[in-house]
């Protein structure tokens, strides 16, 4: 059974941004620190753990304006894709974007994900940034 939370302590944390570097910064030989930014000491950060407690899958959303939120940082374990983590999180987010009256949500995604949140709904805009050189990103939307 899936469990969606808020890191909150010290310890959920740590784990917390330790998955973030881990997949998102440690394959392309990113030093820790760069998996955090400004907007998370603002943002709703949420963890997913699986029926052992075992964190599995993360992802971040902050508020651009009133209007405006983005999703940011979703990181799911390599053995644990394609089993609906990813989603949950998704939809646990968006949840979270309407509570605060948003009516678009923006991310980056990575050109191998524009496929997953196409699934969601997401429309791609525009070309994203490309990071460390060599991942390439495309701007997507969704509105709520």
């Amino acid at each position: 059974m899936l469990q969606i939370t808020k890191p909150e302590t010290p310890e959920q944390l740590d784990e917390y941004f330790d998955l973030r570097w881990r997949i998102l910064r440690a394959p392309w030989d990113q030093p820790r620190g760069s998996e955090k930014d400004e907007f998370d000491k603002v943002a709703d950060h949420v963890a997913a753990r699986d029926q052992d407690g075992r964190l599995i899958g993360i992802g971040r959303l902050h508020l651009n304006n009133k209007r405006e939120a983005q999703i940011r940082y979703m990181a799911i374990e390599k053995d644990c894709r394609g089993l609906g983590v990813g989603r949950a999180i998704i939809e646990h987010l968006e949840v979270l974007a309407s509570d605060r009256g948003v009516e678009r949500v923006v991310l980056n995604a990575r050109v191998n994900a524009v496929g997953f949140y196409q699934h969601f709904g997401y429309s791609v805009i525009g070309p994203g940034p490309t990071l460390f050189g060599i991942v390439k990103h495309s701007i997507m939307e969704k509105r709520l």
